[in-house]
């Protein structure tokens, strides 16, 4: 997690072991924090899954995946056996970084509506990285996105940041500008991922 200003708050590992987990994933989180955060604003949210398309060749945001690069320094600096720890070297500084795929979100106070930060998650396919974010995001009550590019699907309403799955099979083009992949197949990240905002609790995963 980063707070507004993208300085690191915490970082999370789920194995207690350092390489329990995809060492990659630790910067690559940091990045989908730093990039939400940084393309958030008060009144409209993107996530990193509303990226993808966006930053491809022909795209309206092409290029800005190269535009803030991490910072080495900060990412891979200190011990590293106190990574994904409370004493992750990461905490207090900004790693800066863009990650244009799913698993960052922006993080909106529940009673200002502002943008107090971002969560950054990596660790499996970023359409459940999304998904898992997302999670972690309403659990904290911080879900309160005021405006975004989703369109409205089923019950869920529209103007969020849920992750889109608009792109056409045949001409790899998506049809609102901010389509990300399927990553399990079209059936089970629709389910996954378009239900969330309605579906709390969440029941076991199809």
């Amino acid at each position: 997690m980063v707070d507004r200003s993208g300085v690191v708050v915490a970082v999370v590992a789920s194995g207690t072991a350092v390489d329990d987990q995809w060492l990659g994933s630790r910067a690559i989180s940091a990045q989908k924090a730093n990039t939400a955060n940084d393309f958030s604003l008060d009144g409209f949210a993107l996530s990193t899954a509303n990226l993808f398309s966006a930053v491809q060749p022909g795209g309206s945001l092409f290029g800005l995946q190269e535009s803030n690069p991490v910072d080495p320094a900060v990412v891979y600096g200190g011990d590293h056996a106190k990574y994904g720890t409370v004493d992750d070297f990461m905490v207090g500084k900004k790693p800066g970084g863009v990650n244009v795929f799913g698993g960052g979100l922006a993080l909106y106070d529940a009673i200002s509506g502002e943008v107090v930060g971002a969560v950054g998650l990596s660790g499996d396919t970023s359409c459940a990285d999304h998904n898992i974010a997302w999670r972690v995001r309403n659990a904290l009550n911080m879900d309160n996105v005021s405006a975004g590019v989703a369109p409205a699907i089923g019950a869920n309403p529209a103007g969020k940041d849920n992750i889109i799955f608009d792109i056409d099979p045949v001409t790899g083009k998506s049809a609102g500008g901010f389509g990300h992949p399927t990553c399990l197949g079209a059936a089970a990240d629709s389910t996954m991922g378009t239900n969330l905002p309605t579906t709390y609790p969440l029941g076991p995963t199809p």
